[in-house]
Parts: C-alpha cells; structure tokens; sequence
C-alpha cells in the first residue's frame, strides 16, 4: 500500500473504488472518472446534482464554493438552481468572519439564480482554514442533459475562454503571500492574474448554457489536471482519439508566464474559466458564432477519431494525475493559498 499524493485520486484508483456497482434505473448517469456531475430522472425530468469542496483563507470561499459547483451543473446543459453547504469554519472564527462568508455566498447564488436551500455549519479543529463542501442541484424539465462522454467520431471540439484562468489567480496569490515580486514578471502581469478570478473569470455557465441550447453534444469543465486532464477524460469517457492543434489553444499568459516562473506546466495547471465544447459538425458553425457574437472567445482544438488517446501536434499528451499546483503544496498553508488567491477543489 503507497501512500497518497495531495490532489485529486487517480482515475484509475477512483474507478476501482467506484466498481461495477449496479445503478437503480432511475440513475441515468452515475459516479465515473471524467463526468461533472450525476443525472436522475425524477417526475417526466431530470434532476443533476454535482459537489465539490472548496478550500480558501479569506471572504471569497463562498463565492468560489458556487461559482465551481454551478459550472459543474452547467456542463450538463441545465441552470444551476439549488444549493447546499456544509460550511467547517477553524477555532478562531468570527461570527463576522461567517457573516461575510455567507453574504458572498448569497450574492454569488443571486448572480447564477440559484437559491441557499440547506446546509451544515460547524466550528471545529478538525480544519486549519475555512472549508465549504458545496451540493449544486438543477433540473431538467425535458429530461435532456449533456454528458462530457458524449463525443463521436466526426465531432469538433471546441475551446471556449482561457487556459490556466484560476491557476494563474493561485499563483499571483502565493507571490502576494512571499510579499515578492517574482524576477521577471512585470507588474501588468501579475496585477492581470490577481484579477482572474473576475477577468476573464472562471465562470463558464453562460457559454455551456448557450452550448447546450446550440446542440452541443459533449460539455466538459477541466479544473484539477488542467487542460490536457479535462482533454484527456472527454476523450475517454467518450471512447474517441482527439489529436489537438497546439496552435489553436487560447493560453492565458498571465497564467503561463507564472507557470514557467514556478516551474510548473501550464497544461495541467488549474484550468477553471475554460469550457470544452463537443459539437457535431452540422451545428458547429452556428455555435461558434453565437458563443463569438456573445462575446467568447472560441477555437477549434480538435476533431474526434477512431481510437483513443490525447495528442498534441502528433505526440501523445500528458496525463496529470495530479494538479501541477499540488507540486507546490510542501510550502506552508498560508503561502500557499492566501486571500487573494482561488481555491483548489477536488471532484470526481
């Protein structure tokens, strides 16, 4: 038995703990390695529910704590609606240090339309550092929903934002926290990434939305892993080869020259705000138009293939079993993550 690295299980030990168990009919989509969320068919609909922990120093946990778990619902092609939260909150706590984490909540709820519906709240030394384990619901009316595991052979995918958004603001957070300005990293780059979060964001529930009323056939939210992660599970979970064009990737450089500062690989680098669109070609044109006319930035990364595999410009990608943030984890929590920066969530 080894012992486990920090960041998320692998996708190979997550499905042996996963298994082979048999789902109740009513469980259209279950738990499995690539997939943003679950799908149960309830009335003449379908109910999604996804969760992730988020892990912050400051107010904005819980903000982040909806942000990601709404654009988990979202790649499902339906409107966050409910929400729920386990709130840990370290001895030491301040009745308005929870007052403005539950005012960042509401006013980020208000911005997807979704509604605080439930929770737990404790003070306890189990945590060194606030933690919210967020539950995100929404339904599906018609009973349609969009898989990351729904790409076939002949279908583009689509890039829709940026890539590393939310590295790059965990990254400007810990040079903010070493009170350094890291050699060779100007000003204007460091100020872009502390404001990523915002801009260009890391919410990407408009465009999946948009996406899934155009006809996407695949959604995806890489997050943990990077791009090539979230490349990597759409390709698998839909059982297709992708070989990608290096040069049609929208890098966020704020991000990549932190990367690189840090030494880390900006391909597997925290990668929220970043939208992967499966799309068949008779709506590919319309889509990208309209995501473009609603002011996304899109790019065509790839087509899907007989066979399996990631691929970029010809070579087999990386696989990163583990955030390449999570490299930089033996440094103290407050250095790692200070109130600037964004958070680190562990999903399935």
């Amino acid at each position: 038995m080894s012992t486990l690295p920090p960041g998320k299980l692998s996708s190979k030990l997550l499905a042996q703990l996963l298994g082979t168990q048999t789902l109740p009919d009513e469980v259209l989509l279950g738990p499995q390695p690539g997939e943003d969320g679950c799908a149960i068919a309830l009335g003449n609909g379908v109910l999604v529910a996804a969760t992730d922990p988020i892990t912050l120093v400051g107010s904005d946990i819980g903000k982040f704590a909806v942000y990601i778990n709404a654009n988990d619902i979202a790649v499902m092609g339906v409107s966050p609606r409910w929400f729920l939260a386990s709130v840990l909150l370290p001895p030491g706590t301040t009745s308005g240090d929870a007052e403005r984490l539950f005012d960042a909540l509401r006013e980020a709820l208000a911005h997807v339309g979704g509604t605080l519906v439930g929770g737990h709240t404790e003070v306890t030394s189990a945590v060194r550092q606030p933690v919210v384990v967020g539950q995100m619901l929404g339904y599906s009316p018609s009973g349609h929903f969009v898989r990351t595991g729904g790409l076939e052979v002949g279908h583009s995918v689509l890039q829709v934002g940026q890539a590393p958004v939310e590295g790059a603001a965990v990254l400007a957070g810990r040079a903010s926290a070493e009170h350094s300005s890291p050699e060779g990293i100007d000003p204007e780059t460091l100020a872009a990434a502390r404001a990523a979060v915002e801009r260009p964001g890391i919410l990407v529930v408009e465009p999946a939305l948009i996406a899934a009323e155009h006809g996407a056939s695949a959604l995806h939210d890489p997050t943990e892993g990077g791009l090539a992660t979230g490349l990597w599970e759409m390709a698998e979970t839909s059982g297709v080869r992708l070989d990608i064009a290096s040069k049609k990737v929208q890098w966020f450089s704020a991000g990549c020259r932190l990367c690189e500062h840090y030494g880390l690989d900006p391909w597997g680098t925290l990668a929220s705000g970043c939208l992967l669109v499966g799309v068949r070609p008779v709506n590919e044109r319309a889509l990208t138009e309209t995501l473009q006319h609603t002011g996304y930035r899109v790019s065509v990364l790839a087509t899907a293939t007989p066979g399996s595999g990631v691929y970029i410009d010809g070579t087999l990608a990386p696989r990163f079993e583990r955030d390449e943030l999570s490299r930089l984890d033996d440094a103290p929590p407050e250095t790692a993550r200070s109130a600037d920066s964004a958070p680190v969530e562990h999903g399935t």
